[in-house]
Order: structure tokens, then C-alpha cells, then sequence
């Protein structure tokens, strides 16, 4: 992070819900709400740390932070001066196609022309460490080299905003220490980053700030420390106050 902290506010989700309709081989369909009330703020040059157990919204969040999923209730900002992309294991990729091709398919989707794409192959190549494999089909991929080649296209897209979802629970040691220096560089120069992760080890080596999600709804915003006491039920000291009402008790008042 640069030394002056972080700037201004570049994604802002207030009060946002998403839901999904589940079909129902009797009853038609109903609705699944996966977000029910998410309110957050990102800003330049943080690296904010996204908690949350299986279910809680957490991926949903991302799509919507990046624009891929619309929002049912509640509003979603985004400065349009900063590009947003979402790294997520395997999302963009065509199984029949090389790593190669799909590096240069991936590229293109993050907002990088061909040719720059192209002159930086080899460089995807070795960060990914896919060897031979790289002219392989994806398909035959593990889920832990699909991880690897996401994360090596999109620090050469470099894009100002980059989600990360659940990419570090896939690799080995060795690739996430060299993915949180690539991060930490990001960081230096002032890149923003959002990270869902279990591991809170990398939560607390790259992270400013930290959310709670639990329950489709933004329990808590803060430190890192502070977060994940709450998340594991211990008092949080000193008392945080940006704890959003129960869903149930807003709609009640």
C-alpha cells in the first residue's frame, strides 16, 4: 500500500441484494436470496480481505463488484476511471483449448489487446510454471494449474481493481508465497486488490482491512485482527461500529 493509505472510494455496494431462482419440480420456482443486505466501500491502493463461510455470498459479492451480476435491491457504484477484474478458478476458460490459447483468450477478456498479450506468453508461461503443459489442453489441467494460469494472465492484464476468489486455497506453498509477492508489489504501487480466502495466514500478510459476510448480510467492517475475532466468536476490543442491523429488524423498523 502506498505510504499515504489508501485514497478515495472506488466501488461502493449499499444495502445490496441478489437472488436466484431455484426451480421446483412441483412448485415452479422461488427465489434464493444470496445477498440480502451487503453494504462495503473499496478504495485505491487497499487490499481488502473478504470473510465468510461456504454459502455466505461471498462469490456472488465478487461477481457483482466486478459487474457480472446485476443487483435485485440496493445500489452498486463504480468509478468508471478504474477497471475491475475477477479472478476466479477456472472462469473464462475453454476446456477444449490450450493453456496458450486461453491465455491469450483470458488476456483479451481482461482488456488487453492480442499483440500485448502475445509478446508476454512466455512470461504467463513461467509464472504459471506449466511447462510443457502450456500446449496442452485444459482440460487435463488440475484444479491447481487452472489456479496458476488465471492468476498469471491477470497480473500481466494488470488491471486497478483485481478480485481475487478463493484462487490462493488451490495451490502449493511455493506458488502462494510467489502470488503474495506479486500482490505486495501490486500493493506498492498502488493497485487495489479484493481477496476471498480461507487462509488466513495470507489474510493477514496482505490484507488493510477486512469484511464479514455471513448470511448473505455484511456483519462487519474493519481491522483484520478485529474481523476475524468476531468471526470466531471471541469479543471484538475495541467495539466496532460498523455492524449493520439484522436484515429482519431493518425490514421490521
Amino acid at each position: 500500500m502506498p505510504a499515504d493509505g489508501p485514497g478515495p472510494c472506488i466501488i461502493r455496494a449499499e444495502h445490496v441484494g441478489v437472488y436466484y431462482r431455484l426451480r421446483r419440480k412441483l412448485a415452479g420456482s422461488k427465489q434464493f436470496w444470496a445477498l440480502r443486505d451487503v453494504s462495503l466501500e473499496i478504495r485505491q491502493g487497499e487490499t481488502l480481505g473478504v470473510l465468510g463461510s461456504n454459502g455466505a455470498g461471498k462469490s456472488t459479492l465478487m461477481r457483482v463488484l466486478a459487474g457480472i451480476v446485476g443487483v435485485d435491491r440496493g445500489r452498486i457504484y463504480r468509478d468508471p476511471r478504474f477497471s475491475v477484474s475477477l479472478l476466479s478458478l477456472g472462469v473464462g476458460f475453454e476446456s477444449n483449448l490450450t493453456g496458450r490459447q486461453n491465455a491469450i483468450l483470458s488476456g483479451m477478456l481482461l482488456g488487453m489487446h492480442r499483440a500485448t498479450i502475445e509478446k508476454r506468453l512466455d512470461r504467463i508461461r513461467d509464472f504459471a510454471e506449466l511447462g510443457e503443459f502450456f500446449d496442452q489442453p485444459v482440460f487435463i489441467y488440475s484444479s491447481g494449474m487452472l489456479s496458476r494460469l488465471g492468476f498469471a494472465v491477470a497480473m500481466q492484464a494488470d488491471p486497478d481493481v483485481l478480485l481475487i476468489d478463493e484462487v490462493f486455497a488451490v495451490g502449493d506453498v511455493n506458488f502462494r508465497d510467489k502470488s503474495t509477492d506479486a500482490i505486495r508489489r501490486r500493493m506498492d504501487a498502488g493497485r487495489t486488490v479484493v481477496l476471498i480466502t480461507h487462509d488466513l495466514i495470507s489474510l493477514r500478510r496482505l490484507c488493510t482491512r477486512a469484511v464479514w459476510i455471513d448470511g448473505g448480510i455484511s456483519r462487519l467492517s474493519g481491522s483484520v485482527d478485529d474481523v476475524e475475532r468476531a468471526v470466531h466468536g471471541r469479543p471484538v476490543e475495541p467495539p466496532v461500529e460498523e455492524v449493520l442491523p439484522d436484515l429482519a429488524e431493518a425490514e421490521a423498523g
